[in-house]
């Protein structure tokens, strides 16, 4: 993932979307969330729980904190209740999309080249519907994929985005590395952030926390008790 990578509008469209119950949710989320400043990733309907209606969106860098779904949650439920596309009593739930997340906006595919993506195709090509290999990147509106097989014909695979049912992340150590480094580039945004609102500048943090250290995240170690009694 290149940080310089630009990232995309909120209005930049899904070439992978839903169908049946889930797409009727999803035409009531996204321009709700287009308002907020979020981007809908995908909405799942299971019967988890009863029924589960998951709502996965992130801001246009890919984050999307606590607050983030709180705030999703609370524009969503009365438009949701209102218009009422469920036929039964449902629990909403509103997500990030994860470390192993579905691609579903050419801008996603061009933002994870370099990790394995595994897709599922609505029409076989070359006889399958089932790939898996390295995301090379995007070109036009098909994604290129390195065979993960590489004794295997052909080398890469050109699937075209609109033709995919499902495309998403592989779960690898590389990929978890990326992500908690990416968590840590974002807290120390936010943090710098936070300095500048309050005019505190980062230096003048740094000799705070010097001079008043958080004792409360050192772990806690009792004492050893004095004996009471010579030779105990």
């Amino acid at each position: 993932m290149d940080e310089t990578t630009d990232v995309h509008a909120t209005s930049e469209p899904r070439l992978i979307a839903e169908s049946g119950t889930a797409a009727r949710v999803a035409a009531l989320a996204e321009p709700i969330l287009e308002g907020l400043g979020y981007r809908l990733v995908r909405v799942r309907v299971s019967g988890a729980d009863g029924c589960t209606v998951q709502v996965m969106a992130e801001k246009p860098d890919g984050t999307m904190l606590i607050e983030d779904c709180e705030a999703a949650s609370r524009a969503l439920s009365p438009v949701l209740d209102t218009a009422d596309p469920i036929d039964r009593a449902y629990r909403l739930e509103i997500s990030s999309p994860g470390i192993d997340r579905p691609l579903v906006r050419r801008s996603d595919f061009e933002r994870y080249a370099g990790h394995v993506v595994k897709v599922e195709m609505t029409v076989p090509i070359d006889g399958r519907k089932r790939f898996r290999g390295v995301l090379v990147g995007a070109q036009g509106d098909a994604a290129r994929i390195h065979n993960e097989d590489a004794k295997a014909e052909p080398p890469e695979f050109l699937l075209p985005i609109d033709d995919m049912a499902e495309a998403k992340l592989v779960l690898t150590d590389a990929l978890v590395t990326e992500a908690l480094r990416r968590a840590k580039a974002q807290e120390r945004t936010q943090e710098r952030q936070s300095h500048e609102r309050s005019g505190e500048t980062e230096r003048e943090a740094r000799d705070r926390r010097h001079r008043h250290p958080d004792y409360s995240r050192r772990p806690f170690r009792p004492s050893r008790p004095a004996a009471q009694n010579e030779g105990e």
